[in-house]
């Protein structure tokens, strides 16, 4: 299983040129921190390895890679569902019965610590419970490749540190973890960094 992005570059105009000439494989095991100065491209980068946005150069390349998420900066859910529905979803799709996914989405609630608030609704939810619930739910989905885009943004440095910890378990468990991010100890906790600053212009 592997992404290969090979020769990317990237520009809105001519004269705006984000990265360029970046080449990299992507592989399981492994959680990449993308990092840069506001405005490097580290969003559109991740839109690149999603396959939603075609680079103006070079190419993306997919092996044996079935099932992407994308946790976005801003979460987004639905108002009146409780925490506890948000995280069983993805395992009612795979066929499970309300009472097994129930019991398996506690355990992913119990990892982000929003086991105590599994019957808040959404839009009852802080900013920082909400960005963590969209974690749980991604990893939730059971992806081949995460993307997760500044998960910390939102959270006290403590919380931020577990919630690392947890996205570089999920690697360890065979998955592709890439983290857009400004923070410097969800950087350090990662395995590899791709500084788009080493790629720009």
């Amino acid at each position: 299983m592997k992404v290969a992005l090979k020769d990317i570059s990237h520009s809105f105009t001519e004269e705006a040129i984000l990265f360029h000439n970046l080449t990299v494989d992507l592989v399981p095991n492994r959680t990449y921190a993308l990092v840069g100065p506001s405005g490097s491209g580290k969003s559109t980068l991740l839109s690149i390895i999603a396959k939603w946005l075609e680079p103006v150069k070079g190419e993306i390349e997919y092996d044996e890679i079935e099932k992407v998420n994308w946790v976005f900066q801003n979460p987004h859910g639905v108002a009146n569902r409780t925490v506890l529905d948000h995280v069983c979803l993805p395992l009612l799709s795979y066929g499970m019965s309300r009472e097994q996914a129930e019991k398996e989405a506690k355990e992913y609630l119990d990892i982000f610590g929003l086991n105590e608030i599994k019957d808040s609704l959404f839009k009852e939810l802080s900013g920082g419970e909400a960005q963590r619930l969209m974690l749980a739910r991604g990893i939730a989905s059971k992806p081949n490749l995460l993307l997760v885009d500044e998960p910390t943004a939102q959270l006290d440095t403590k919380t931020a540190m577990t919630v690392s910890d947890k996205l570089t378990n999920l690697a360890n468990k065979g998955a592709i973890v890439v983290i857009a991010t400004h923070d410097e100890h969800t950087r350090d906790a990662c395995t590899d960094i791709i500084d788009l600053t080493h790629y720009g212009v």
